[in-house]
C-alpha cells in the first residue's frame, strides 16, 4: 500500500527503536516472518501499528533463543491474541530469571565453600550451568513432598468419573489415582528419573505444548505446578483442549491482603509477594477452563510439604531439606532466604513467635489461599 503514511514507521526508524539491524528486518519480510503492510512514495517499507506489535512478539521470542521456524509458528498460531503473547512473554522471561536466581544461589553457595577453603567437585561445577529451577530443587522431593491425603481425597473427588486422567507438570508422582489409567507430563529430567518404578507413562513436554488431540482424555489434572508454567493461561486451556474435565490444585495471590494471611510471608519473608507479580487470580484460571475455584485448608499435619505446609509446626522451615524442597526458597534468593531463617529463628527461641501466632496452635486446618480449580 503507497498513499497515507500517518501513523506508519519507515524501516530506519523502527530499527533503531528496536536495536536491530535493518539488513535482519529485511530478512524478517523476505522470508514471511514480519511483512511491512505499506510502502513509502519512495518504495521504502512502512510499519504499521500492527506490524510492529507483531514484530515486537518476534523480537521477544528471539531474544529468548527460539529459531525463526519455531517463531512463525508461535506468532501465527490464530489460538493466541496479543495479550495471550505478552503472558507468554513474561511467563518465559519469568523463567529465565528464575534459573538466573538459581545460578546466583549456586554461585553464593560456591564463594561461601571456596571461602573456606573448599572446591567444588568438576560435576557440581557444571551442573550449575546445565540445571533449571525444578534441577537445583528437584532431587529434596521425595524426602518431603508427598501425597497429602486428605488434599488427594479433594481432587480424586473432582476427577468424578474419568477413567483416563492425564497428570500435567506430574513430577515424581504426587496424587496421581492409583485406580484410574494416568499418562503423566513432566518437562525436567530430574523430576521424571525420580518417578517410582510402576508409575505411569511420563512424556517429556511442557504444559503449553501438550502432544496430544484434542479431548484426548477424560480429566486432566495439575497439582502445584501452574507457578511455574512460563503461560499459565496458555497451559490451562490445553488441558481443556486435551480433556473433559479439568482439575487443577494452586495458588490465590488476588485476593486483598494475601500476603498477611501466612505469618511467614508476613513477618519473613515479603519477597514472596515479588514472586507473584501479575500472577493470574484463581477466577482468571477459573475462566481459562471454564471452571469455578473452591477453597482448600491446609491440615496442621499436612503430609506434603509446600510452602504453607508447616502453618503450625514453624520449626520446620529451619531445615534445610525442607526449604529445598520448596521452590520459593530458591526464587527469593540466598540473602533473603538467610535472613528470613536466621529471624525465625531467633524469635523462635525468644518466644516472639508464639506471642504473635499462639492462636494457630489450637486450630486443626487453615485457610492460606490453596484453592482448587474445576471444571
Amino acid at each position: 500500500m503507497v498513499g497515507d503514511m500517518e501513523g506508519h514507521l519507515t524501516v530506519g526508524r523502527v530499527a533503531g527503536l528496536a536495536g536491530v539491524s535493518v539488513r535482519t528486518l529485511h530478512h524478517y519480510d523476505e522470508i514471511g516472518l514480519v511483512e511491512p503492510s505499506a510502502r513509502t512514495a519512495a518504495g521504502y517499507r512502512a510499519y504499521s501499528a500492527g506490524d510492529v506489535e507483531r514484530l515486537r512478539e518476534v523480537l521477544g521470542y528471539r531474544r529468548l533463543g527460539f529459531g525463526l521456524r519455531e517463531i512463525a509458528a508461535l506468532v501465527d498460531d490464530p489460538a493466541v491474541d496479543a495479550v495471550a503473547h505478552l503472558r507468554r512473554l513474561r511467563g518465559l522471561l519469568r523463567e529465565q530469571r528464575d534459573r538466573a536466581a538459581a545460578m546466583v544461589a549456586a554461585i553464593d553457595k560456591e564463594l561461601e565453600a571456596r571461602a573456606m577453603g573448599i572446591r567444588a567437585t568438576p560435576e557440581d561445577q557444571l551442573k550449575m550451568f546445565g540445571a533449571q529451577l525444578y534441577e537445583s530443587i528437584g532431587s529434596a522431593y521425595p524426602a518431603t513432598r508427598r501425597t497429602e491425603p486428605r488434599i488427594a481425597a479433594r481432587i480424586w473427588e473432582a476427577l468424578g468419573d474419568a477413567r483416563t486422567v492425564l497428570n500435567v507438570g506430574a513430577g515424581t508422582g504426587s496424587y496421581e489415582p492409583a485406580d484410574r489409567e494416568v499418562t503423566a507430563v513432566e518437562p525436567s529430567a530430574v523430576m521424571r528419573a525420580q518417578r517410582p518404578a510402576g508409575a505411569a507413562r511420563c512424556v517429556a513436554a511442557s504444559a503449553e505444548r501438550l502432544p496430544f488431540p484434542d479431548r484426548s482424555f477424560d480429566a486432566a489434572m495439575a497439582v502445584s505446578t501452574v507457578h511455574h508454567w512460563p503461560d499459565p493461561v496458555a497451559g490451562l486451556r490445553e488441558m481443556r483442549r486435551v480433556a473433559r474435565r479439568v482439575v487443577v490444585f494452586t495458588y490465590d495471590a488476588s485476593t486483598p491482603g494475601w500476603l498477611e494471611r501466612f505469618w511467614l510471608t508476613r513477618d519473613y519473608l515479603p519477597e514472596f509477594a515479588g514472586l507473584l507479580t501479575d500472577w493470574p487470580s484463581p477466577a482468571d484460571m477459573a475462566r481459562a477452563i471454564g471452571g469455578r475455584a473452591e477453597p482448600v485448608p491446609i491440615p496442621w499435619d499436612c503430609a506434603d510439604g509446600f510452602f504453607e505446609a508447616h502453618w503450625r509446626r514453624p520449626e520446620a522451615y529451619l531445615d534445610e531439606h525442607v526449604r529445598r524442597a520448596v521452590s520459593v526458597w530458591t526464587r527469593v534468593g540466598t540473602r533473603a532466604e538467610q535472613r528470613a531463617v536466621d529471624n525465625l529463628r531467633d524469635d523462635l527461641s525468644s518466644g516472639r513467635w508464639a506471642e504473635r501466632n499462639g492462636d494457630l496452635l489450637a486450630l486443626d486446618e487453615a485457610e492460606l489461599g490453596l484453592r482448587l480449580l474445576v471444571a
